[in-house]
């Protein structure tokens, strides 16, 4: 049997649906049920009737999703598929930062660990990280974002909102320079420029706009553009040439590219579910506090 084939097969007989982001691999991609970013398919999670959730992402992704469906199992098929932003700050960390501002309030991006979010009073995604402050955190106090310094820029930027911003950022939207897009659009003078706001300012003022994974999905869709560079993790070009096969797409940089992102294939799905290997749990107390976190998040997300 082909590999697809006994994935299939397992998946009907464990009771299982497949979760893939957006950049992961092509060949993963093509054997999704759900097809998304992180949240979305944590939520996704939360919906199914299935009993076991296979996340093809990254290790904070999973966690999310069995903090979502705790009475799930939720397999990662590739546990060293962890996320070099999520890792930049620790619990401990953030406690000191807390200590050394009493009273502000701490918005977390996704992007964080279990043990981050039940430090913080919100969650946010690069999606929502706009209205989240602007509706949820719009009064006098300090805000503190963790971890990603160029998201918080972003937000920043839109809102006036002043937040005391922790030094994290992702070393592959790190990767695109805004030398690279200004060569794209002077070889592609015509197409339409979209930015991921994990993207350093440089890029994202290089921009026709700033938005999520999702969000770019929609707007390649919904635009009068043929051609279309992406600033943001390759992964997602395949995705969006399979539903938009008359136009054509150019990678910022090439070099942006996740090798987390990129340690799920295939063989791994297959045996992840073969012998229910890589389980992520989270303990009680930690998700508890982290879905709490998320819990407020969605209530002003509705």
């Amino acid at each position: 049997m082909e590999i697809a084939d006994k994935i299939k097969k397992l998946k009907r007989e464990r009771n299982a649906v497949i979760l893939v982001h957006n950049y992961q691999l092509p060949e993963v991609q093509d054997i999704a049920d759900f097809i998304g970013d992180s949240l979305g398919l944590s939520m996704e999670a939360a919906r199914t009737d299935a009993e076991v959730i296979v996340f093809c992402g990254v290790y904070f992704m999973a966690e999310t999703a069995k903090i979502l469906s705790p009475d799930k199992i939720v397999l990662l098929p590739d546990p060293r598929a962890g996320c070099p932003m999520a890792d930049m700050i620790t619990a401990d960390e953030l406690k000191t930062l807390k200590a050394g501002h009493p009273g502000a309030q701490v918005l977390c991006y996704v992007n964080t660990t279990a043990e981050v979010k039940a430090e913080c009073d919100l969650c946010c995604t690069s999606a929502n990280a706009e209205a989240i402050v602007r509706q949820a955190l719009s009064g006098g106090e300090e805000i503190i974002f963790v971890p990603d310094k160029h998201l918080g820029d972003f937000v920043i930027e839109k809102t006036g909102k002043q937040m005391i911003l922790w030094q994290g950022f992702c070393p592959t939207h790190a990767k695109i320079l805004p030398e690279h897009v200004m060569e794209q659009k002077r070889l592609h003078p015509e197409a339409l420029v979209l930015a991921h706001p994990e993207c350093p300012r440089g890029v994202r003022h290089l921009s026709d706009e700033v938005l999520s994974t999702e969000a770019m999905c929609r707007v390649v869709k919904e635009s009068d553009r043929n051609e279309v560079i992406v600033a943001t993790e390759v992964g997602i070009i395949h995705r969006l040439r399979k539903e938009n096969p008359g136009k054509v797409f150019y990678p910022a940089s090439e070099h942006a590219v996740c090798p987390n992102m990129k340690r799920i294939n295939l063989e791994k799905i297959m045996w992840s579910l073969e012998e229910m290997t890589h389980q992520v749990d989270v303990p009680r107390d930690v998700a508890d506090r982290a879905r709490a976190c998320i819990d407020r998040m969605l209530m002003y997300s509705r």
